[in-house]
């Protein structure tokens, strides 16, 4: 297991998709979750979340959710972190090399589904690569840590260019030969509107 932490938008959601694309690229499947700030007119809007297998789209936060578990100014979107994030991390374990988490955070926490998924993949023989928060306590983080097979890797700005080749490269010393994610189709890219 394979985390990524360090200080807010220092570049962690960027160091796991480069790690991804390289371990797409030597034949290997990766599912899961990637969650990325939304702007617009250069203001942060909220998180969208993208499942690395089917592609589809949701949100994760946004400033104008209505309902919702409420961080800052955003509210979590808790069916579409549970309808598109868990399961794609569901997915991932059951049929892909890699499973890819971002993040495990304040957001996601809300979430028991979310946390069941993620627990699920920590305990599988699945490499995962999961960022997981600075500063947020739960036992979920603290067990991911403590597992004896991770290592934990914290994103600097010095180092960020570099850490995605390492990171591909542990995932790959650990795994076996390529296989493929078996029978996920891809679906509509449209973002769901709130």
């Amino acid at each position: 297991m394979l985390l990524l932490t360090g200080s807010p938008s220092v570049g962690k959601t960027t160091v796991l998709t480069k790690a991804v694309s390289i371990l797409k690229e030597k034949g290997y499947s990766v599912g899961g979750m990637i969650s990325r700030e939304v702007r617009e007119s250069g203001v942060r809007v909220g998180f969208e979340i993208l499942d690395l297998g089917s592609e589809k789209r949701g949100w994760l936060a946004h400033v104008n959710q209505k309902t919702g578990p409420q961080v800052g100014k955003y509210r979590v979107n808790l069916e579409d972190l549970e309808n598109i994030g868990a399961k794609a991390i569901n997915y991932a374990v059951e049929n892909c090399d890699v499973v890819a988490i971002d993040e495990v955070g304040p957001m996601e926490l809300f979430s028991e589904k979310f946390k069941d998924a993620t627990r699920k993949a920590l305990e599988s023989t699945k490499i995962v690569i999961a960022v997981v928060h600075e500063k947020a306590q739960d036992k979920l983080i603290s067990d991911a840590k403590n597992m004896k097979e991770a290592e934990t890797f914290t994103v600097t700005t010095e180092n960020r260019d570099k850490l995605s080749e390492i990171i591909a490269e542990k995932a790959i010393k650990a795994m076996p030969a390529p296989s493929s994610c078996q029978g996920q189709k891809p679906q509509s890219n449209q973002q769901r509107q709130l």
